[in-house]
């Protein structure tokens, strides 16, 4: 997930490297793109000498003062004054710039396969990013200006941090400030109850918020390397609320956090479960048949799970299926699909076998290393470099708050993304029956997040086509997690916010966009309009939490979230 963590197609491959141990320094020294990149240039040495000319070119403009080159608007690195003010660091920046766009077209230049060319864009961008003259003390005007104010005190205190963080997992830096927030204080508050607890979950149902109900309740299933309440973050930023808030009947799953003892969880295992919760949610709520939101990995298991129930002559038990930043075809899933092999992958099945579980942590600093501007730069420049406290923010709580994912799961989930065993009808099994997405025949409401580095936005897309049921497609602006959490903005505010839909299902994604709509705000809104048109009439909202079979056994968000 991003700032966060989630799973889809890309997290599927990303646990081959953090099974392993694998980071960002690591893929620095992988031999593999470098030589492939310098097998594609010899075929073309013509190019690299160009491209060299062309850096020398625009060194000696940079040294004479005559270059051009500025950074990205969106580049937060160079924001203070000095890099344009100041002759010297204007200089280190553009000769910086001028590197790394002479890198970028040597990559391009070897017309290298796909999987050799995302590779060595990962590594090069990796370091690149990590000899950024903003990651030095000497060389980064903000710190240059605290060493002078401060006598030099916020550094000595940012070495004092850098040395506790190296001497624990996962030895990166923390990118927020803990201290401030505490799951069902301040974050997870809706009120709701524990109404079924396994060994694999608890299923909480929030308390209406109106007095009148939607007849056809919503399950939502969250990720299995996440905690649940992403989508119940904080009041005014959790889509529970808000759904509760529009008349919608919500229950959630919260998934246990394995241990060793519970390595033996598999596909299967997580499959029963989002069905026996579906039961449960139908028996309270009265009503045979439920909607499913699923979310990330969540998504991969409820495909399976409906995908189950059409082989059985039994998907009327579900309403709709709501899939969120989820993608069900892995084929070229970005970055991360480009950094695994099949050697990689059975090594990190044979090391999670062994422990039982894959360390969330690990995960987290694999995840990390795909956007480490984001998420390591800039915390050693604000952590380490400037002495300061991360930031009290509700998101980066959550990611940091990680989960184990038991080795049973860690292995099914490998094997579909190698193999893009959900794209093939058939090709596996759930419950002992085959899957085939095709006969999943149901309306679909699928999110995807444009800016997402964790399932590309595309393979979500097209994830929707291997559904046999219409599917309204939508497309937020952001990223993977910020996809989530896009609550409406605030009476009369501007909104930058936006997102593209549309229903009409076209064999290239980026034809789809070409001739969607775009629609500012919220997605939100179109969510609960849709969810409102498949649920049935309004009824009284119930009184009590709960059935006679599924009695309320403790508040929300329940004992499972809380456990480490």
């Amino acid at each position: 997930m991003s700032a966060v963590a989630g799973a889809g197609a890309a997290l599927d491959v990303l646990l081959t490297d953090a099974a392993g141990g694998a980071s960002g320094w690591r893929r620095l020294v992988d031999p593999g793109p470098a030589t492939g990149i310098a097998t594609g240039l010899a075929r073309h040495p013509g190019r690299a000498v160009r491209r060299v000319r062309g850096l020398g070119g625009e060194l000696a403009r940079v040294a004479s003062g005559r270059s051009e080159l500025r950074p990205g608007k969106g580049d937060r690195r160079f924001t203070e004054p000095a890099w344009e003010t100041n002759w010297l660091l204007r200089r280190l920046l553009q000769a910086y710039l001028a590197a790394g766009g002479a890198v970028d077209g040597l990559i391009s230049d070897a017309e290298a396969d796909w999987r050799t060319e995302r590779r060595a864009r990962f590594a090069a961008a990796n370091a690149l990013d990590a000899l950024a003259p903003t990651n030095f003390p000497w060389s980064n005007p903000a710190v240059l200006k605290d060493i002078v104010d401060g006598g030099g005190a916020g550094l000595a205190r940012g070495m004092r941090q850098l040395v506790r963080d190296l001497s624990r997992p996962p030895r990166l830096p923390a990118s927020v400030d803990t201290a401030t927030f505490a799951v069902g204080e301040n974050l997870a508050v809706t009120p709701g109850a524990v109404v079924l607890r396994t060994d694999v979950f608890e299923l909480l149902q929030y308390q209406p918020r109106s007095g009148r109900v939607r007849e056809v309740p919503l399950l939502i299933v969250p990720p299995t390397i996440n905690k649940y309440y992403v989508l119940d973050l904080a009041p005014g930023r959790s889509l529970v609320e808000h759904l509760l808030d529009e008349g919608q009947q919500v229950f959630v799953i919260s998934w246990r956090n394995p241990e060793a003892l519970q390595g033996h969880f598999d596909l299967d295992t997580y499959v029963g479960a989002v069905l026996q919760a579906r039961k449960a949610v139908a028996g309270i709520a009265r009503q045979a048949s439920v909607h499913v939101a699923a979310a990330c990995s969540g998504g991969i298991i409820s495909s399976c799970a409906l995908a189950h129930l059409a082989a059985e002559g039994r998907l009327a038990d579900v309403a709709s299926l709501t899939l969120l930043v989820c993608a069900l075809d892995t084929a070229q899933a970005g970055t991360a699909a480009a950094l695994t092999s099949r050697e990689l992958a059975a090594a990190a099945i044979a090391e999670s076998a062994r422990k039982g579980y894959l360390d969330g942590q690990a995960l987290a600093g694999v995840f990390a290393w795909l956007r480490p501007n984001d998420l390591i730069w800039t915390y050693w420049v604000n952590n380490y470099l400037l002495g300061r406290k991360p930031p009290a923010f509700d998101v980066l709580y959550w990611n940091q708050d990680t989960v184990r994912l038991s080795a049973g799961l860690h292995r099914d989930f490998i094997r579909i993304a190698l193999d893009n065993l959900l794209a093939q009808a058939g090709a596996l099994t759930a419950l002992g029956t085959p899957v085939d997405l095709a006969d999943v025949d149901i309306d679909a409401y699928v999110v995807a997040g444009l800016n997402d580095h964790i399932v590309p936005w595309q393979n979500a897309y097209r994830s929707s086509l291997l559904l046999g049921g219409g599917s309204r497609f939508v497309l937020s602006t952001s990223g993977h997690v910020q996809a989530l959490i896009n609550p409406p903005g605030r009476e009369g505010a501007e909104s930058r916010a936006r997102y593209h839909v549309g229903e009409e299902r076209r064999p290239d994604a980026e034809d789809w966009l070409g001739h969607a709509a775009t629609e500012q705000g919220s997605w939100w809104p179109d969510y609960v309009a849709w969810l409102g048109a498949r649920s049935g009439e309004l009824k009284p909202a119930p009184k009590t939490l709960g059935s006679r079979r599924h009695k309320a056994l403790a508040k929300a968000p329940g004992s499972y979230v809380h456990a480490g």
